[in-house]
């Protein structure tokens, strides 16, 4: 059975605040890749958010950079998924200031018919606690959020006493 996932991509640049560190910080983006039904990544193009430079995305985690292409209008965009998804759903992600990804995510969501996954909108850290929200597709037309916390602490386990 076929499913999608997000991952991230090394590109070869480095964001401004790495620039003088010693050892190299290149810059990661987040892509979200179909894998058929033997494990195999659909190959894709996707577009670095820092610095434009096309990639080829060959399995998870890995891409090629497309030599000579710094921009491609066949890449999807934000924009273009809006067309294809709900728009009360595309509100709902453009209200939470989701990525590319996760606008790939719903969509091959809804085409795929991907009852009962799930996306996160949004996460945050606030002291110990991890929060956010999370999108659950129950059918095409039908979705809810629901929020998430937990401890992002190892608690101590009981002692041998």
């Amino acid at each position: 059975m076929s499913y999608g996932t997000k991952h991230l991509i090394q590109c070869h640049c480095i964001l401004p605040q790495f620039r003088n560190k010693e050892s190299v910080v290149y810059h990661k983006f987040i892509v979200f890749s179909e894998i058929d039904d033997s494990d195999t990544v659909k190959s894709k193009y996707a577009q670095c958010n820092n610095c434009g430079v096309i990639h080829k995305i060959i399995d998870i985690c890995k891409s090629e950079i497309a030599a000579g292409k710094d921009e491609s209008r066949s890449i999807l965009t934000i924009d273009d998924i809006k067309l294809m998804l709900p728009e009360n759903l595309s509100q709902l992600l453009e209200t939470y200031d989701c990525d590319l990804a996760t606008f790939e995510n719903a969509k091959y969501i809804l085409d795929h018919q991907k009852w009962g996954e799930k996306l996160i909108l949004v996460k945050e850290n606030i002291e110990d606690e991890v929060t956010g929200k999370i999108l659950f597709f129950e059918s095409a037309e039908r979705w809810r959020l629901e929020t998430f916390s937990y401890s992002n602490t190892l608690e101590k386990q009981g002692s041998d006493e």
